[in-house]
């Protein structure tokens, strides 16, 4: 078995970087599709290996759900024990097929006006200058 040490030391992508593009561009049926030409060995560090990137974690979480336990801790060790938990939660799964952003709410309130700045020095000035030639 690796440790998560293994994993993180060998942090080489399992794929080629144009697959790695395909899964991550796919819609969830055609991501299933190019999992399943995978051979469970590499799609279990392929998992692991999306995981280890915040911006792969939906696409980890779809791969993880192909793979089974002993795959994911056989090659992660604790960290594919949990993936392989998250990968199964149903609640997971909904945000995993919106990027897992949350929603971006906008403000209904008016912006907020405040009284013109007054520079006292330039009303001081003045005031000095008129004294002058008066």
């Amino acid at each position: 078995m690796f440790s998560s040490r293994d994993a993180f030391e060998n942090d080489a992508c399992p794929v080629a970087d144009d697959l790695l593009g395909q899964m991550y561009r796919a819609n969830p049926n055609g991501l299933s599709l190019l999992v399943a030409n995978v051979s469970p060995d590499v799609r279990a560090r392929l998992a692991l290996f999306c995981y280890r990137r915040s911006h792969l974690h939906a696409l980890a979480l779809a791969i993880a759900s192909s793979c089974t336990e002993r795959e994911l801790i056989h090659f992660g060790g604790r960290v594919g024990s949990t993936l392989y938990a998250l990968s199964r939660q149903p609640a997971r799964a909904a945000a995993a097929s919106h990027g897992g952003r949350k929603p971006i709410t906008l403000s209904t309130k008016p912006l907020s006006t405040f009284a013109p700045l007054v520079d006292e020095e330039l009303d001081e000035e003045e005031d000095v200058t008129q004294t002058v030639t008066a």
